[in-house]
């Protein structure tokens, strides 16, 4: 592939993602190559070559004789992306134990003592320090790969979460208690503790999701 050609998929790729991930395309939305070929200004080759790849990602579905959606993930589907995340943030979290905290966790743990203590937390907020917390665990092990692996995942998470109509406060402030644990363990180089830390925490996090998902008058179990 040429280099401008490789540029112009990489671009599309990014764009078409950022809309799938800001809901801007939310879940169950019907996509064409032409639609947001036109939509972004770019030509349609790009654009295959990024709703290709957001497929092999899990983030779009090509249903044959029908079209290409924004996944709309399930509660099985939740379950699946946990369970690979307790493999792979445990390995994180034992590798970033090796390392002991860096700057950017040391940042996030601060970020989150001065959070929870607040009396009124901001959901979206908390979000994305947790999120960002993790990310960092990831990076503070080095291995590229394994943070590759991550983000993808956790874009599929995203889906998810930003389909989630409420989010109970009390998880909230336990979920900022874990992930000051995971910290306290890898600053520590207790790797045992930090890999349970994360067990836990991706674990308490499953439960309550699923909780949320369950079905109830006016709201159906997928998402």
């Amino acid at each position: 592939m040429k280099p401008e050609l490789h540029m112009e998929s990489d671009t599309a790729y990014t764009r078409v993602r950022a809309l799938i991930l800001s809901r801007e395309l939310a879940a169950g939305t019907s996509i064409s190559e032409r639609g947001l070929s036109e939509t972004l200004g770019l030509g349609r080759t790009p654009v295959r070559e990024a709703i290709r790849t957001l497929a092999q990602e899990g983030l779009l579905e090509v249903i044959p004789a029908r079209g290409t959606f924004v996944r709309q993930l399930t509660v099985e589907d939740m379950r699946e992306i946990h369970e690979v995340r307790l493999g792979l943030e445990g390995i994180a979290a034992v590798l970033a134990a090796q390392q002991g905290a860096s700057e950017a966790l040391r940042l996030c743990a601060q970020q989150l003592r001065e959070m929870a203590q607040h009396t009124a937390l901001d959901v979206l907020e908390t979000q994305k320090i947790g999120w960002r917390f993790h990310e960092a665990m990831f990076q503070t092990t080095g291995n590229q790969r394994l943070l590759s692996l991550y983000l993808n995942l956790r874009a599929q998470s995203g889906l998810a979460l930003q389909q989630l109509e409420h989010y109970d406060a009390g998880r909230l402030r336990l979920a900022i208690d874990e992930h000051l644990e995971i910290y306290a363990a890898i600053e520590a180089r207790d790797a045992t503790r930090a890999q349970r830390a994360v067990w836990d925490h991706l674990s308490h996090a499953l439960q309550g999701r699923l909780q949320s998902l369950a079905p109830n008058p006016g709201r159906p179990a997928a998402l």
